[in-house]
Parts: structure tokens; sequence; C-alpha cells
């Protein structure tokens, strides 16, 4: 059983910074590309920022410049710093890896995290 357990969310003043973390467990051959995306009340799930198994990050442009998306694959952890917090980031964020349990890939969630910024 695949499991994504995220952590670090909460409620920050604009300007403020968090730092999201998602461990990954259970049995599984890689864990291939990582990524957090984020949907706010009565709007889409959309992409935040995705990272490779080789480190290779992209980023909407909503985020450049604030957020930085990390992984540690010994520790099978994805990270992402948000930094500059404004009110319109506020939503739920959620982990999502697409992780191979040989020979098929499969895509797993997490459970979400709320980030609440304040003005």
């Amino acid at each position: 059983q695949v499991q994504l357990v995220e952590s670090g969310g909460g409620l920050v003043q604009a300007g403020g910074s968090l730092r999201l973390s998602c461990a990954a467990s259970g049995k599984f051959f890689s864990i291939n590309t990582m990524g957090w995306y984020r949907q706010a009340p009565g709007k889409e799930r959309d992409v935040v920022a995705t990272i490779t198994n080789g480190g290779s990050a992209n980023y909407t442009e909503l985020v450049k410049g604030r957020f930085t998306i990390s992984r540690d694959n010994a520790k099978k952890t994805v990270y992402l710093q948000m930094n500059n917090l404004k009110p319109d980031d506020t939503a739920v964020y959620y982990c999502n890896a697409d992780i191979t349990i040989w020979p098929r890939q499969y895509v797993y969630w997490g459970q979400g995290t709320q980030v609440t910024v304040s003005s």
C-alpha cells in the first residue's frame, strides 16, 4: 500500500513563509516525477510545481521566484518552500507522485494540507 503523507500547512500572514513536506511510503520500484498541486474553494485543482527524479523543476508562472520545489530521493520526500506568500496562495495543497510498481506506473495523491494566507 503506497501512501503520501503531507505536513507543514498552516496559517501565515502575507509575506510570510511555509515549508510543505510529503513523504512516500510502501512497496514500490521507483518514484518518478513528484509535484505539488493546489485547490482553492470553488476552483479546480491546478499544478503548482513538479520535479523529476533527476531534479528538473517546473513552476506555474504564479509562483515563480517565490516557491521552490526540491526532493530527497533517499528519504522519498518532496518539499515545497513557499516564500512571500500572498492571500491568493490560500488553498488546499496536494502532493502528487508518479510511482512505478513494476511493470506499471501509478499516480498517487496525498490527503491535502491547508495553507491559509491572511492579508
